[in-house]
């Protein structure tokens, strides 16, 4: 395991420790709100499909607009995206308060105003946690992740309860109330953070091509698509304890809000422990060593809650169950978020969290109406039995250790040489690569470029091929594209050390003798050519690139 293993080393760095312990204040104050806003829902309605919504009004704007957020986290000042979310927080939860004290509460209103809130803090996350690496040493990023991770659980084993009170005394609008107060901290904290951005040295890319970006990274990194499909899995089965939660503590244990708010509190310890003990488990197991016996412990505690009338029973199983969610899930993100480049953290990260929200939030959906068919106890029945069924994925999907950041490296090439006007908007540009390698390596040499293949679209290339001299059998060209002049630039620039590693064993393949030629070519290239002999070439100011070639091209 990289860096240090100290669990409380991020808190020596004083804006981590800020901003931690305010963000400590706006997780309790979402796990009240959302206390409060499931049990007025159970006095709104009685269908149970109404109450399991809740939790999909709050976790599907992660799925629906994590990706974005995440785009717009890479783009921009994380700092600013962070307070800007946490202002659209604030009004809703406001607007929400004050429509419970008037009167006006609806079912559909409380799902309507939960999902404002839900995408407030979908826009948060992902420029909130994609910052915790600008707020640590490196070595302490691990760890750091884990503790914004503890936040949320310590949060989650005492808030509950707390929502409970307030629920029981002051009614829901003291828990919409408690919820907009606390994000107060966390403006100012913010606020007050000297955050210092790095240079831009690239234009920014544009908002439908960053996304597009991040989302060609996860396809072609064959270990981030394996934590996206097993984490899919893992929520939409494992996220019936946090949804059914409510039903538990009426249906089950015949309980009240308070009830409620101890089974919510003590899956929040279990997950804090969870949390506590990661780096011990990450020492001592392979991440699918960890996640087979995490979902192992969550088809007990399932069937135990499901089965267990006894109120005693029924936390310990919440308590097991907090505690094998927390493991599975921080387990990924650091891995998500660790061995992602820098250039796509953000968008990296977001995805991942889509992924668990997005199946948490549809899970939640298809719980209740199995509720609806089957009763609670048989829905949680049904729920362990399938949590132990996806022990066996690990023997298809097996997972990666991914344990270090990738080192953004450059294999130091000149800046091309450059005779037309490019503006950032030129292209689509043509990138043409010729070798040559002996006869005797054409088999080594294909397959290489198959690795080669799979970094260069992974970075953001178009249209990638490689093709043979049908008269020089030692000739081989690749080819690719990017849509413009400025993405080629942000390809350019994202190259890590695994990158040059396959580039570098493509060299080893070659002919030594005969140099790689790189040709780098305008499609279309109408409007870099002058109408008539006096007139400048079209395009405006050359734009050239910065720094050197990262990626050998």
């Amino acid at each position: 395991m990289a860096g240090s293993t100290n669990l409380l080393a991020p808190f020596a760095t004083p804006v981590f420790r800020r901003i931690w312990l305010a963000s400590l204040l706006t997780n309790f104050g979402i796990l009240i709100q959302g206390v409060g806003a499931a049990w007025t829902m159970s006095k709104l309605t009685s269908d149970a499909s109404m109450v399991a919504m809740v939790q999909t009004a709050l976790m599907l704007p992660m799925m629906l607009f994590a990706l974005p957020a995440g785009a717009i986290s890479d783009m921009f000042d994380r700092r600013l995206v962070c307070i800007l979310a946490l202002l659209l927080a604030f009004v809703g939860a406001m607007t929400l308060s004050c429509l419970s004290f008037a009167g006006l509460l609806t079912p559909w209103i409380l799902l309507g105003f939960c999902f404002i809130v839900g995408t407030s803090m979908a826009l948060f996350s992902p420029a909130w946690q994609s910052s915790v690496a600008e707020q640590v040493p490196v070595e302490a990023l691990a760890p750091a992740i884990a503790l914004t991770g503890i936040s949320y659980n310590v949060a989650r084993s005492f808030g509950p309860a707390i929502g409970g009170v307030i629920v029981a005394a002051f009614g829901a609008i003291g828990a919409f109330v408690a919820n907009a107060v606390a994000y107060v901290p966390l403006l100012i904290v913010l606020f007050l953070w000297k955050r210092k951005p790095e240079p831009a040295r690239l234009a920014p890319e544009t908002f439908w091509r960053a996304i597009v970006s991040g989302l060609r990274f996860i396809r072609y990194s064959p270990s981030h698509r394996l934590f996206i499909l097993r984490t899919a899995a893992f929520g939409l089965i494992g996220g019936v304890a946090p949804a059914l939660t409510p039903l538990i503590a009426k249906d089950l244990l015949g309980g009240g809000a308070t009830v409620y708010g101890v089974l919510l509190g003590a899956f929040g310890l279990g997950a804090v422990a969870g949390a506590v003990v990661l780096p011990w488990i990450r020492k001592r197991c392979s991440t699918e060593t960890a996640s087979r016996l995490s979902a192992a412990a969550m088809a007990g505690a399932l069937l135990l809650v499901g089965l267990s009338r006894n109120e005693a029973l029924g936390i310990l199983g919440m308590l097991v169950a907090g505690l094998a969610w927390t493991t599975v899930l921080t387990l990924y993100s650091i891995s998500v978020q660790i061995s992602a480049p820098r250039w796509v953290a953000g968008r990296a990260l977001a995805i991942y969290q889509a992924t668990i929200t997005g199946g948490v939030a549809m899970g939640a959906i298809a719980w209740g109406q199995l509720v609806n068919l089957i009763g609670v106890q048989q829905a949680l029945v049904t729920a362990a039995s399938l949590m132990a069924a996806s022990i066996g994925l690990g023997f298809i999907f097996r997972l990666p250790d991914l344990s270090h950041a990738p080192a953004l490296t450059s294999l130091n090439r000149a800046d091309p040489e450059i005779v037309l006007d490019l503006t950032l908007r030129s292209g689509p540009i043509v990138i043409e690569i010729d070798y040559v390698t002996p006869e005797a390596n054409a088999r080594a040499f294909y397959d290489a470029m198959q690795k080669v293949r799979r970094f260069r679209q992974g970075m953001g290339a178009y249209g990638w091929s490689i093709a043979r001299d049908i008269a020089d059998a030692t000739r081989w060209t690749e080819r690719f594209h990017s849509p413009t002049w400025n993405d080629y630039l942000h390809l350019s620039q994202r190259a890590t050390s695994a990158g040059r590693e396959v580039l570098e064993d493509v060299r080893g393949l070659l002919e030594p003798s005969t140099p790689v030629r790189v040709r780098r070519m305008l499609e279309r290239p109408a409007g870099s050519v002058r109408s008539t002999d006096d007139v400048r070439d079209a395009g405006g100011s050359m734009v050239t690139p910065v720094g050197p070639r990262a990626d050998g091209t």
